[in-house]
């Protein structure tokens, strides 16, 4: 098999994902950009979370050109992509216990907030916490993660001690349909399975969900928050109107945006 015709056979592999999400997820993105939608006309705040790579589609929503501006990045340090050296430490940062709920406690989230939690397992300590305390702070949460990780034949366990997954702490969730072991290819001479498309989907999903979001804002009468691109004439005028509009829900465009400064 050429090169080119293996590139060929990734893009299908990844449109054939996307046709399955389209097909089979309508409802649940539905679901998830009402619920946003929700959050935003009771006033409430939005933001995002994600380790380690999951955390990539995480970052894509917040501060992005042609997205909702009230999008956060809930970030826990040394997990946010692959931002640490070594980079297993941010890998073995999601099995610790306790730290989603710090994170949660000294962040800016509050009761009537919405989360969007990305993992693609959703089996680790970290999501899994993540979601718990987040609903019982009184938040409501989004998972975006594979199913086929805590439900199909070749499902590793949980590392949580309750057993459970993240898409047992969720009041919507998104699947993004990835195979356990995230690789769509094989390659005769190549030892291990290629070729991830996790983020692919993901990312798609997290853009559908806004997307319908937004429609159900303007659906409301409510005019959707949106930023435009800073490479148009204009649109850093136009985003500096949004941040003052809505400077209060918008926490990344001040140093220290993640801590909290609420009392207990």
């Amino acid at each position: 098999m050429s090169e080119s015709k293996l590139a060929a056979q990734y893009l299908d592999a990844a449109i054939g994902l996307l046709e399955r999400v389209r097909d089979e997820e309508t409802g649940n993105i539905a679901a998830a950009g009402a619920l946003l939608a929700d959050t935003v006309a009771d006033g409430g705040r939005l933001f995002a979370f994600g380790a380690g790579h999951s955390s990539l589609a995480a970052q894509d929503i917040v501060y992005r050109a042609g997205g909702l501006a009230l999008m956060n990045l809930l970030a826990v340090p040394g997990a946010v992509g692959v931002d640490v050296v070594p980079a297993t430490l941010g890998s073995a940062l999601e099995r610790v216990d306790g730290l989603a709920a710090a994170v949660l406690d000294s962040s800016r989230v509050r009761a009537g907030d919405a989360l969007v939690i990305i993992s693609l397992s959703g089996r680790n300590v970290l999501p899994v916490e993540m979601a718990l305390n987040a609903r019982a702070l009184g938040l409501k949460v989004i998972g975006v993660t594979s199913l086929a990780y805590a439900t199909g034949p070749d499902a590793p366990r949980s590392r949580h001690a309750s057993g459970t997954y993240l898409k047992d702490h969720c009041d919507v969730v998104l699947d993004s349909k990835i195979g356990v072991g995230d690789a769509e290819l094989t390659y005769e001479g190549v030892a291990a399975p290629f070729a991830p498309a996790s983020t692919v989907t993901t990312s798609a999903l997290v853009q559908a969900m806004l997307a319908d979001c937004t429609a159900d804002l303007a659906d409301r009468g409510i005019e959707p928050p949106m930023l435009r691109s800073g490479n148009i004439d204009g649109g850093h005028d136009w985003n500096a109107k949004v941040f003052d509009e809505y400077g209060d829900r918008i926490f990344y465009l001040h140093r220290g945006y993640g801590t909290a400064h609420r009392r207990h």
